[in-house]
């Protein structure tokens, strides 16, 4: 009998989830002091653990408020894989870092983590003054599936007026959720995602096949993309997702959103965090700069 998408994908995490979090060693940053503490907000799909990363003490108070989504296919949580990114983004872009460890599947299938992300967020807005950050300036982005939810959360704000990200970062982002994985090409014989795989995470994430065309779960199947917020996007030359990444891009500007995309040559998918080094701290440096931009 043939295992289920559910014991598939507990497999990775089990098996896999230490590896796929790793982060190459010279792109940890472990120069960049970190200034953290634990949060942990309520939400409608219960409570969240978040780690905030707090700018040197120079900075200018209060400081700007950039929230993070770690990514991992829906399955793994770790959201300490994004450490490097959250404190050098903390140190040199000068704002205050929230690193959110949101629900994954299947023990928490759609739309737990998408609840959760979008209610930090709100938090995040609405409690400036006694988190010590200054919520009116504030911007959203991630990794891998991290950048399917801060797609999702752009929309939900947009659609609820709730805040306004000044900023939304999308870096190797899962933008279709519907199309066969084995139809996504990469330019290498075998890049990191492999078609199973990616089959393996979206059935863990969205088991019921009608949900997977939805607008918060397929961004780039929806085509209301007018309002939403400004967007650096980044992809990578040799991931299975670098062409669904290439047309969210496209469409924004489209609908008449401002946008950075940037496609990182003879890279694949997570190369922000296991290198090439040279391109992976060329990445994380330009996601500080917009971010150091658009909170000014």
């Amino acid at each position: 009998m043939p295992l289920s998408s559910g014991i598939k994908a507990r497999g990775i995490q089990l098996l896999l989830g230490r590896v796929m979090s790793r982060v190459h060693k010279d792109l940890r940053f472990t120069d960049v002091p970190a200034r953290t503490e634990t949060l942990r907000v309520e939400t409608g799909a219960g409570p969240v653990t978040c780690t905030v990363y707090r700018p040197p003490a120079t900075t200018a108070t209060p400081a700007p408020v950039y929230v993070n989504f770690h990514g991992g296919g829906f399955v793994v949580a770790r959201p300490e894989q994004d450490d490097h990114i959250c404190r050098c983004i903390a140190a040199t872009a000068g704002c205050v870092v929230i690193n959110v460890d949101y629900a994954v599947a299947p023990q928490r299938p759609y739309p737990a983590a998408v609840t959760q992300a979008y209610d930090v967020t709100a938090w995040v807005a609405e409690n400036g003054a006694a988190g010590g950050w200054d919520g009116s300036r504030l911007a959203v982005g991630g990794h891998s599936a991290g950048a399917n939810l801060t797609a999702a959360v752009c929309r939900l704000a947009r659609e609820r007026g709730t805040f306004s990200p000044r900023l939304q970062i999308l870096d190797s982002a899962p933008l279709d959720q519907v199309a066969d994985p084995a139809t996504k090409r990469s330019l290498v014989a075998k890049p990191l995602l492999t078609p199973q795989l990616m089959r393996i995470f979206t059935a863990a994430y969205v088991p019921d096949p009608a949900d997977r065309a939805l607008p918060l779960v397929s961004p780039a199947l929806a085509d209301d993309l007018a309002g939403l917020p400004p967007a650096l996007v980044i992809t990578a030359e040799n991931d299975r997702l670098r062409d669904e990444g290439d047309a969210y891009a496209k469409a924004l500007e489209a609908a008449g959103v401002p946008v950075t995309h940037r496609v990182f040559e003879g890279v694949d998918h997570y190369f922000t965090h296991t290198g090439p080094v040279a391109a992976g701290k060329e990445a994380v440096d330009l996601m500080a700069g917009a971010l150091r931009d658009a909170l000014r």
